[in-house]
């Protein structure tokens, strides 16, 4: 049998008393890509950095293409043949140099002959869609670019193994397909070995093995549908009203049951569908489910349900009351014409959108889009260049304090003092807002029932779980009852139980509390929660309304989504493009595109691919996501701007 790409054995790893990685065990082949799955603090990045021979550890066993690398020399050995791209957006790349500049350094460092550095150059600038920005500095890139040529700096000497630790965190839905793309036709066509770790769940597919991380131990490892086999069940989307009151009676039966805008989402473990029909209206007690479907559950279900059997808790820390108060009509945010220049850069023209009272909002863009830009003059942080905008009845040009006292805000990259307590944290914000020490005291008290903070009061916020830490900077932002609520990337990098108990929050806060809640994110799949969703473009809003119209406009547009499930993805995904199906992209070993005939599509495409040596396992119709809608409306929107160029 051939030689493992990496072979580890028992890997531990400590910081001081902190245990990141406990004997962790995996194998990966040459020519897969193996996907490290897990939130932040999981161990993963400890485990890519060994193999990548930057990291000592504690115990255990790291072999690396038959070489163990157990010290500085052994490391050095195996280097020759790793790319290694760090997590954190262009961290191994040089801000003040050009992409160009940046290319041409690491092909030097790893010393590429000039000749052949100057094919590899134009081939990876030309499929990373950087080729026009060659002389534009690393800075000034947005997210998804810098991504893309730190993956190029990283491929640039043709190395046999890449270790990409966290690519797509905080990279946009579009950049995300991009970067797998490129990344799928370069493994397929050099035959490069990947070890990729990410956060999102619904990146699994893309891998054709994955270990399941959890603080420092594997779950579960497998390719994903021998994952999702472990754990049977049925995956029930539908509707039922009043849903404030169907959501507690629904999750007294089923803890995973989840709120999605006018959806809710219950995974039935253990039950196939007829049985889980009849155990969801048992549930319901009298209130009528409506548009049902049920399917196979998803990866993130059966990581949950791994989790609970290992004692983790998905409890509300709210009262299952059946108080549900009468909906408002009053505007919560209004935004109205709202632009901001920044010398001759528009960040946001002419933006326009209301929320009312106790709505979840989404704001939706790709990195550089003008989402932040648009919260920080709301909530009057930055001045608008033009435009008006109301926030809690208050004028954001003239109420300036009036506006900070009626809005509770966490914002992307600072919301807690992490040397603090988590009780200083609190009762500094309590301060900020001017409450007296009784109000501050039940607040306090709030706020610690409701983000599970019940024996943590003591302990610093820096140290808190990342879940954890998240509740607490939710609960400060609400410390003085605010009636609009801005969050900004709220979730990153938080474990699947801790953003399902963090939504299950803002739920509560807008259904039984009355709470406006405006909300980015990078998670598409957290957009389905949303109520009404609002996509930006260039600083501009070019759709405004519920995911479901979003994605039956985009269904009417353009079709339905289609999956085959093929022995070998990138000659396929080249075929299905040649043939006229732009939209097809790849997805692990399978390929999706939008089909207008889908009935027709499905039987005819099995037999065209074969006829260019290609096998179909399987064709099969699947709903169309957020992160469907997000990419097709905005690869439309840059095809016309490069076409009007």
């Amino acid at each position: 049998m051939d030689t493992p790409a990496i072979r580890v054995e028992g890997f531990t790893k400590r910081y001081g008393k902190r245990v990141a990685a406990d004997g962790l065990s995996l194998t990966v082949q040459a020519g897969e890509i193996y996907g490290l799955v897990g939130a932040d603090g999981a161990g993963k990045s400890s485990l890519m950095k060994a193999v990548a021979g930057v990291l000592a550890f504690d115990a255990g066993t790291v072999e690396v293409f038959g070489t163990r690398v157990d010290s500085e020399r052994s490391a050095e050995q195996v280097k020759r043949r790793i790319g290694f791209l760090p997590q954190g957006l262009g961290l191994n790349l040089y801000p003040d140099l050009s992409i160009e500049e940046n290319v041409d350094f690491f092909g030097r460092l790893r010393g590429v002959p000039a000749a052949e550095l100057l094919e590899r150059k134009r081939q990876l600038l030309e499929m990373t869609r950087l080729d026009s920005f060659r002389a534009r500095p690393m800075r000034q890139l947005s997210g998804g670019m810098k991504q893309k040529l730190g993956l190029v700096c990283t491929l640039i000497h043709e190395p046999d193994l890449v270790i990409l630790d966290e690519p797509t965190t905080g990279v946009d839905p579009v950049s995300r397909r991009d970067f797998w793309a490129i990344l799928g036709k370069l493994l397929e066509e050099k035959g490069v070995t990947a070890l990729v770790s990410t956060a999102y769940l619904d990146e699994a597919d893309r891998f054709h093995r994955v270990s399941l991380f959890h603080e420092g131990k594997v779950m579960g490892e497998g390719t994903p549908a021998e994952l999702v086999a472990t754990v049977p069940g049925t995956l029930a989307l539908f509707r039922a009203e009043p849903q404030a009151e169907a959501l507690p009676r629904l999750k007294a039966a089923f803890p995973q049951t989840e709120a999605m805008g006018a959806w809710l989402r219950v995974f039935a473990e253990g039950l196939d569908a007829p049985r889980a029909r009849e155990a969801v209206d048992k549930a319901l007690a009298g209130i009528p489910p409506t548009d049902w479907f049920a399917r196979e559950p998803e990866l993130e279900d059966v990581f949950v349900a791994m989790l609970r059997q290992r004692g983790a808790k998905l409890e509300s820390a709210f009262p299952a009351d059946s108080r549900v108060p009468a909906a408002s009509t009053d505007l919560a945010i209004e935004a109205r014409g709202l632009t901001r220049l920044f010398g001759d850069f528009r960040a946001a023209d002419a933006v326009s959108f209301s929320v009312p009272q106790g709505e979840i909002f989404g704001l939706l863009g790709a990195n550089g889009a003008g989402k932040t830009t648009v919260i920080k003059m709301l909530t009057g942080i930055l001045k608008p260049s033009s435009g008006e905008g109301r926030v809690a009845g208050a004028d954001m040009r003239s109420a300036g304090l009036a506006i900070k006292e009626r809005i509770g805000y966490m914002s992307q990259a600072f919301s807690l003092y992490h040397d603090l307590s988590v009780i200083e944290n609190i009762r500094l914000y309590a301060g900020i807002y001017g409450l007296d020490g009784r109000q501050a005291q039940r607040r306090s008290d709030w706020v610690i029932g409701m983000a599970g903070l019940a024996g943590f009061e003591n302990d610093a916020a820096g140290r808190l779980p990342m879940g954890l830490r998240q509740r607490l900077a939710l609960g400060c932002a609400l410390v003085h009852e605010p009636r609009v609520l801005f969050l900004d990337e709220p979730t990153s990098g938080v474990d699947p139980i801790g953003r399902r108990m963090f939504w299950d929050i803002l739920f509560h806060l807008s259904r039984r509390e009355g709470v406006a809640i405006l909300v980015t994110t990078h998670y598409m799949s957290e957009a389905e929660h949303c109520d009404h969703l609002a996509l930006m473009y260039a600083g501009r809003v070019v759709a405004d309304a519920s995911p479901e119209a979003m994605k039956a406009e985009v269904s009417a547009e353009s079709g339905q989504l289609l999956e085959l499930r093929v022995d070998r993805p990138v000659p396929a995904q080249a075929a299905l493009r040649a043939a006229g199906f732009a939209s097809a992209t790849l997805h692990g070993r399978a390929v999706h595109l939008l089909s207008r005939d889908a009935a027709g599509d499905l039987a005819r495409l099995p037999g065209k691919l074969a006829e260019a040596g290609i096998t179909v396992q399987s064709a099969t119709l699947r709903p169309l996501s957020m992160e469907d809608v997000f990419v097709q409306r905005i690869t439309a929107l840059e095809a016309a701007d490069r076409k009007a160029s």
